[in-house]
């Protein structure tokens, strides 16, 4: 097994990224469960629900960029832990919010964290990972994602069974504050990756300007990337934030019923990351991207159009997980990849963000279109747009398997 052949560096900074990413996948996910009771108790509309949800989105982009671009000049490891702290403390705050107004704003500051912990939290595997196994490395790390959104869904269903909908909400936004923890074992455990620190020791090493994704043939990338990164996550968003509210309310399962259509579906989630690490390292990165978007098309389609019984249902939700998830597990090691070392983070940072803000409308747009059309034909005509998307730019990338991450001189503006 390819975990074998690794350091114990690698693997220390594997267990890191890991635990960060799954803890960033638990605090964000908390919400998409709690939307059908905010609906009840406060009153919001569909529409609102999904402002909010845009709105943690939004500044999760802006937090992507921002953190990548203090991790090329302080470091991964250090900036790491800053937005790990970061996200845990405002979803913690998240649960003595009292209105609309109140947790739309808490939410945006969360998303701050979030954006940003992807953003160095990829960067710091795919540097220290050697080149044959970046692919499986960081796709382990993405499936982190699935392993946080399990803890979500039974802190939910546990948490709903003893306690009253208007009380258990608040704790399971409370929970998210244990994630702080990982901190710690960063900052004794996990060193920065040796070619970001060669970069650094150079003679003629001096900070990148930020902007300089934007000239010369880095600007072909960078647009590219983005668009890429926005098909993707516009497409997961459409169906994550809305899911758990579709089953709710037009396939009318109970709570217990909800949680175990969404068991069906993370385990499939999983098992597409690990799949999609696997095949990026096999096939290319282009090549899987392309063939988990078409899947994707293919499983959304089925899951919010046949209308079948429960069971069926159930079932289609492993595929609409394998493909909806896995289609990232490539995606931190390509766009490590597309970057040189004096820009990586900032280039990978607004690529993914500026990918993630665009994508955010969809949950928004989806929201507004269910007022006319139903919730599941929304989710399904979005997610196909998206994929589009995804295929048009992969198209015009490059391949970029097995590229070994030289330190160049800096790159400046």
């Amino acid at each position: 097994m390819w975990l074998n052949d690794t350091t114990i560096p690698e693997r220390r900074a594997l267990l890191a990224a890991f635990g960060g990413y799954g803890v960033d996948g638990f605090d964000t996910m908390i919400y998409t469960f709690i939307v059908p009771t905010l609906l009840a108790l406060w009153g919001i509309s569909k529409a609102e629900a999904g402002y909010i949800a845009t709105g943690a989105l939004l500044t999760s982009a802006l937090g992507g960029w921002a953190a990548g671009v203090l991790a090329d000049r302080y470091g991964r490891v250090r900036i790491l832990q800053l937005t790990i702290a970061w996200f845990a403390l405002f979803t913690f705050l998240s649960g003595f919010t009292d209105s609309f107004g109140q947790l739309l704003l808490v939410r945006s500051m969360q998303g701050l964290g979030f954006g940003g912990e992807w953003a160095v939290g990829s960067i710091l595997i795919a540097e220290t990972i050697r080149a044959r196994n970046r692919g499986r490395a960081t796709g382990l790390v993405q499936s982190s994602w699935a392993v946080g959104w399990a803890g979500a869904a039974f802190a939910f269903w546990g948490l709903y069974a003893v306690l009253r909908p208007e009380h258990a909400w608040r704790v399971l936004l409370w929970l998210g504050v244990l994630p702080a923890l990982l901190v710690i074992y960063i900052r004794r455990n996990v060193a920065e990756p040796p070619v970001y620190l060669q970069a650094r020791a150079r003679p003629d090493a001096r900070p990148a300007a930020a902007l300089a994704i934007f000239r010369g043939p880095l600007l072909r990338t960078t647009t590219l990337a983005s668009l890429m990164s926005a098909g993707m996550l516009g497409a997961y968003y459409s169906v994550t934030t809305w899911l758990p509210t579709y089953l709710n309310t037009e396939r009318h399962l109970s709570v217990a019923g909800t949680a175990t259509y969404l068991l069906v579906l993370i385990g499939g989630c999983f098992a597409g990351y690990l799949s999609s690490a696997w095949l990026s390292d096999a096939i290319g990165r282009r090549r899987c991207f392309v063939l988990f978007a078409v899947g994707g098309i293919l499983a959304v389609l089925a899951y919010t159009h046949i209308h079948a019984g429960n069971s069926l249902t159930e079932l289609l939700g492993f595929p609409l997980g394998f493909f909806n998830s896995g289609i990232f597990a490539g995606t931190g090691a390509y766009l490590t990849e597309l970057y040189p070392t004096a820009v990586r983070g900032s280039g990978q940072g607004f690529s993914y963000s500026f990918g993630r803000a665009l994508g955010a409308i969809c949950p928004a747009l989806i929201g507004r279109a269910s007022v006319q059309h139903s919730l599941g034909e929304a989710i399904g005509a979005m997610t196909v747009a998206a994929y589009g998307l995804v295929i048009l730019a992969v198209w015009a990338l490059p391949e970029t398997r097995g590229r070994v991450l030289m330190v160049k001189a800096s790159v400046v503006g």
